[in-house]
């Protein structure tokens, strides 16, 4: 997961660059079939790939879908939105699934990790109301982050859902059914989108864009996320989430992007602290 928190960083901010440039749902449609490509690949060199792993293919169809909106809206907003304000809504996801954990696995949260919650929580907001107080207390948030809201609320159910769905498939295989589903309705809802899509004289940005968000920040993560989601429960999974915003720091420097001013990093130093306190409560709880 700490390797998961540093790869999706970069599509935020990789993302941000090149979000007016192409159609989300068509970008999406290509990075699925480009990621489920590299998966099923992969589970078929390491021998893992069985049709006996396909016999309730509704489950993937339904894993697909969610992540299919977590990704179509984040580029969505970030069309209006800067990455790091983006990636603090991210962080929001460990809140709610917990919260879908509960209702789905009756995964009950420890004090601590409410504490831990609590503060993360509390920095994403400051961030994602840009350090304002008359902002916060008016309760204006920006279209983009309100946009990404959405898919992060889709992501945070999936994280449960992995663990209530899986039926014992190797990851790859597993992720594989995910991505090759999420690349279907992609490409039947965004069809038009993709006919319509000047291919040819597309940036650069977006080329590279669309490798690593296929590569790394889809088969990779993918993988990752499915490993963990099976051995941690939902809230310390998406507990790492809070690193999202410090690595976008990373990469916008890297970049040479302008960094947000101090009194917004306050909240990002708060999601950090979130992290340490989850990961005291982790230290003490086996796997699964």
């Amino acid at each position: 997961m700490l390797c998961f928190s540093a790869l999706i960083a970069g599509s935020f901010s990789l993302g941000g660059m090149a979000a007016n440039s192409i159609s989300p749902l068509a970008l999406n449609g290509i990075r699925f079939i480009f990621a489920a490509v590299i998966v099923g690949g992969a589970s078929i060199v390491m021998g893992q790939m069985s049709l006996r792993h396909f016999r309730a293919p509704w489950r993937h169809i339904v894993l697909g879908a969610m992540m299919a909106c977590y990704f179509v809206l984040m580029f969505e907003g970030l069309k209006t939105s800067a990455p790091v304000s983006t990636s603090a809504v991210f962080t929001l996801t460990p809140i709610m699934a917990g919260m879908a954990g509960y209702l789905i696995l009756k995964q009950a949260m420890s004090r601590r990790v409410l504490l831990a919650l609590a503060v993360g929580g509390a920095g994403a907001l400051w961030v994602i109301f840009r350090a304002d107080w008359l902002a916060l207390l008016q309760f204006q948030i920006g279209l983009g982050e309100r946009i990404f809201f959405w898919g992060c609320l889709a992501h945070s159910v999936y994280t449960p859902m992995v663990r209530r769905l899986h039926r014992g498939e190797p990851v790859l295989v597993f992720t594989f059914g995910v991505l090759a589903a999420g690349a279907v309705l992609l490409c039947w809802i965004g069809w038009s989108d993709l006919l319509a899509t000047d291919w040819a004289n597309l940036p650069v940005i977006v080329w590279i864009t669309l490798a690593y968000v296929a590569i790394m920040a889809t088969s990779v993560t993918f993988v990752l996320m499915q490993y963990a989601s099976l051995r941690l429960p939902p809230a310390k999974v998406m507990a790492y989430t809070y690193l999202t915003p410090s690595w976008v720091l990373v990469w916008e420097i890297a970049l040479g992007h302008t960094v947000p001013p101090a009194p917004i990093l306050f909240g990002v130093a708060l999601s950090v602290v979130a992290l340490v306190i989850l990961l005291k409560e982790g230290s003490k709880v086996p796997s699964t």
